[in-house]
């Protein structure tokens, strides 16, 4: 979230105690013992005071970090709490999105369609918008294929083959993403899978998709993230995961 030479300058700004030290725990990747602390903190200028009891003071953060067995760590409120200050060039409101996404785990139990989203709220977090867009769409893409594979497999196949002659049964999940993702939409929508508006809704995220998931010069920031995933979040995961 904080990179060291970034550390160097918030670390002396004028800063309460626990904000510096959960800055410092921003610059790093995994939970770290305040011995790890005091160094990052040294690393980047700044001495950590000896009067200083830094577990009492993280300790009364409010749930901003929490000591797990390896050390201290951030967690997402202190994350919030620090773009609140400007650490991030994200607005609270675009972050809240990866938040609730984050939060929607627990209730997804395939472990590949975790490992999508997990990914997706990484890249947000991480500033990677076009990697975020690309690995959220594929989550909502997985969840909704295996929904049509357990509730609406023959429906599906049967609407499939009316259109497509040619179009071969699916079986599994897999086989359904072998139907293009556009196509794949139009047959979900015929079968009221999906609504109308649902249905164009997430087409347009599907164009967005696929202009993040090819080199060109598109640019995106934070906020059209965050709508897209948003969009994912309200039509797809919250409905069927």
């Amino acid at each position: 979230m904080l990179a060291s030479d970034e550390l160097k300058d918030w670390l002396h700004r004028d800063l309460s105690r626990q904000d510096k030290l959960l800055l410092v725990l921003a610059s790093l990747d995994e939970p770290t013992q305040l011995s790890g602390i005091r160094e990052r903190a040294k690393e980047a200028g700044f001495r950590v005071p000896t009067k200083w009891n830094e577990s009492q003071i993280l300790g009364a953060s409010k749930g901003r970090a929490v000591r797990a067995p390896n050390g201290w760590e951030l967690t997402e409120a202190g994350k919030m709490h620090l773009r609140n200050l400007g650490v991030s060039k994200i607005s609270p409101a675009a972050m809240q999105v990866a938040a609730d996404l984050r939060a929607h785990l627990d209730k997804i139990t395939d472990a590949e369609t975790r490992e999508f989203v997990e990914e997706a709220i990484k890249c947000h977090e991480a500033e990677l918008y076009r990697s975020a867009i690309v690995m959220s769409w594929l989550g909502a893409m997985d969840v909704l294929h295996k929904h049509i594979h357990s509730h609406h497999l023959s429906g599906f196949n049967t609407e499939a083959k009316r259109v497509n002659g040619k179009w071969k049964a699916a079986k599994s999940p897999d086989d359904l993403g072998k139907m293009g993702e556009a196509e794949f939409l139009d047959r979900v929508a015929a079968i009221s899978v999906i609504g109308k508006n649902a249905k164009e809704e997430l087409q347009k995220a599907l164009g967005l998709r696929n202009g993040c998931g090819h080199p060109n010069t598109l640019k995106v920031g934070a906020n059209k993230s965050a709508a897209h995933i948003e969009t994912l979040l309200q039509n797809v995961f919250h409905r069927f995961a």
